[in-house]
């Protein structure tokens, strides 16, 4: 096995290139945070990005900031923090999630994967703040989408069509986002002793307010000891964040305090301790626990969470938190990840994704890791990997088997 190490964009040109000619396949990573997710790459080598490194452009007063596909997302984020801007998208990192360390993921993973955490309700994911791309196709084609001002971003935007393709359509080797002002302040107003079917009534409510919500949790029983170094303990908590500027945080977190008075006692959670939760909730914290006992990413519309839950433990056992209103349900198994089953279920409540992020190797290899295509989409996605990578030579087998 060969692991090649490029430094340039025509470092990984001519490598792809090679590979293509002697339709030998690749496996690609940046720093190998979200390597364990998806099924077995089936590769003789490795192109290990991690090299192409460096931040190429930050222009803090055009929200603009472009950086090489390997750059570790903690250094992009540090640097917007000196000038109070983000990635507004909250990339989850999933290194401790997999046994891995924290800060590990790379803006280009970020895109591979189309990240997001709990602001994906009101600010999208990877895809939707991403303005351009340089790129190299599975058949060893240098090419570009996109720009770096929004107003250049028309039309076909491959670099949105790359967005959760894992690395098995391109190579992307250079990404220019969008980056937004980060709120001045941030609160978090919890409410107490809901079951998952009133918690998902609450945040409704909440997010139907006008109290510009950017974050929507529920953490039940089974969980909530394990937020905040156990500082959240007993009760369920139903926990909605607000962010922006002190005196307006102030004002409609007192607003929500009212409007869910009849659901519960409520609390609030301090700035601090706020980010602190909502990093938690993001990662996964309750289930990064050191072990390989089955991980679902199921996402499924927020009203129907709770009963795709409710329908599942009568089939089988698993702990459970909701995020996205409801919207995305993080399971924990502890063996079995029941697969057919969880989506014959998701199937029933109008539809969905269940992803498998965490499982033994021969359990992702024996199974459909990602949420099966309906026929009209997999003949898409089919044509659109004949189209970037003919021989398939980039990560093969790792979103589907053979």
């Amino acid at each position: 096995m060969t692991t090649f190490t490029p430094q340039t964009s025509a470092d990984v040109l001519e490598t792809v290139r090679w590979a293509a000619g002697e339709e030998t396949p690749l496996e690609v990573v940046g720093q190998g945070s979200k390597q364990g997710i998806g099924r077995p790459v089936q590769a003789e080598h490795t192109l290990d990005l991690s090299g192409l490194s460096g931040i190429t452009l930050y222009e803090p007063e055009e929200l603009v900031l472009s950086a090489k596909a390997g750059t570790p997302l903690a250094e992009i984020q540090t640097l917007l923090a000196k000038n109070d801007q983000e990635l507004a998208f909250e990339p989850m990192d999933y290194g401790p999630l997999l046994g891995g360390d924290f800060g590990r993921g790379t803006i280009g993973g970020a895109l591979a994967a189309n990240l997001s955490g709990p602001r994906r309700i009101k600010a999208g994911a990877a895809r939707d703040h991403i303005l351009g791309i340089d790129a190299v196709s599975g058949r060893g084609e240098a090419f570009k989408s996109g720009g770096r001002v929004v107003k250049n971003v028309t039309g076909y935007d491959l670099s949105k069509g790359l967005a959760g393709s894992w690395g098995t359509l391109a190579v992307v080797t250079d990404l220019t986002f969008k980056v937004l002002p980060a709120a001045e302040t941030e609160k978090t107003l919890a409410v107490t002793g809901l079951d998952d079917a009133q918690a998902a009534a609450a945040m409704a409510e909440a997010m139907g307010s006008s109290g510009e919500v950017s974050g929507a949790a529920h953490l039940p029983e089974g969980v909530v000891g394990k937020f905040l170094n156990s500082a959240i303990t007993g009760s369920p908590k139903t926990v909605l964040r607000i962010e922006g500027f002190g005196p307006s945080v102030d004002y409609r977190l007192d607003l929500l305090a009212r409007l869910l008075n009849p659901y519960g006692a409520t609390e609030t959670i301090e700035e601090q301790d706020s980010r602190t939760l909502w990093r938690e909730i993001r990662d996964c914290k309750p289930f990064a626990d050191g072990t390989p006992a089955p991980i679902w990413r199921v996402s499924v519309t927020p009203s129907e969470g709770h009963k795709v839950v409710d329908a599942f433990r009568r089939a089988a056992g698993a702990n459970v938190y909701y995020d996205w209103q409801g919207g995305l349900v993080w399971m924990r198994m502890e063996a079995d990840p029941e697969a057919e089953i969880l989506r014959k279920i998701i199937a029933h409540f109008g539809g969905g994704h269940a992803t498998l992020v965490r499982a033994p190797l021969s359990v992702r290899a024996a199974i459909p890791v990602f949420q099966p295509q309906q026929p009209a989409l997999a003949a898409l996605s089919a044509r659109l990997k004949e189209q970037f990578d003919p021989k398939n030579i980039l990560n093969p087998g790792r979103m589907a088997g053979p």
